[in-house]
């Protein structure tokens, strides 16, 4: 009897993954219809900043060369939901910056106000980054706005370990 697995010539684990961003899709789609985001929710998502269709400003691609994580949460505007990407409004240190993200470079989702997170594998041919030293991880965005300025946030303390 023989206990190895074999191979699968359909791609499940692929597909699961485009349907799981789907659901970033989705929810964003909804985020944008409804004019904003409902109750306390808000979202933490981790993205490769060199995967192919990336746009964000030279300065954040110098400060972030692999992988970048923003806030969607109350400062944001022109949330555009397309069919293999989104685009938004962000501001980082006080300077505005528009940013498109493609489906495909994500590599997490969180929305801590319901412990929901989705952690993505890097698409056939691309490698995930090296997992950065440890720190201490940041403070949550302020409720009321008023924080540094800043957006990004590290997903390690949602990671599974």
């Amino acid at each position: 009897m023989n206990d190895t697995t074999p191979d699968s010539l359909i791609p499940y684990d692929d597909i699961v993954q485009d349907a799981l961003r789907g659901v970033v899709s989705r929810v964003l789609r909804r985020i944008q219809a409804e004019g904003g985001l409902p109750g306390s929710h808000h979202f933490y998502i981790a993205f490769r900043t060199r995967a192919p269709g990336v746009s964000i400003p030279s300065h954040l691609m110098e400060r972030y060369p692999d992988e970048m994580t923003i806030v969607i949460q109350h400062r944001y505007w022109d949330l555009v939901v397309a069919d293999d990407h989104f685009s938004i409004g962000l501001s980082f240190n006080q300077m505005p910056a528009t940013l498109v993200i493609p489906y495909d470079a994500i590599v997490g989702f969180v929305d801590p106000a319901v412990n929901f997170a989705l952690q993505f594998a890097p698409k056939d041919g691309e490698h995930a980054p090296e997992p950065p030293e440890p720190e201490a991880p940041p403070p949550a965005p302020e409720p009321d706005g008023s924080s540094d300025g800043s957006n990004v946030v590290t997903l390690d303390r949602f990671r599974r370990k």
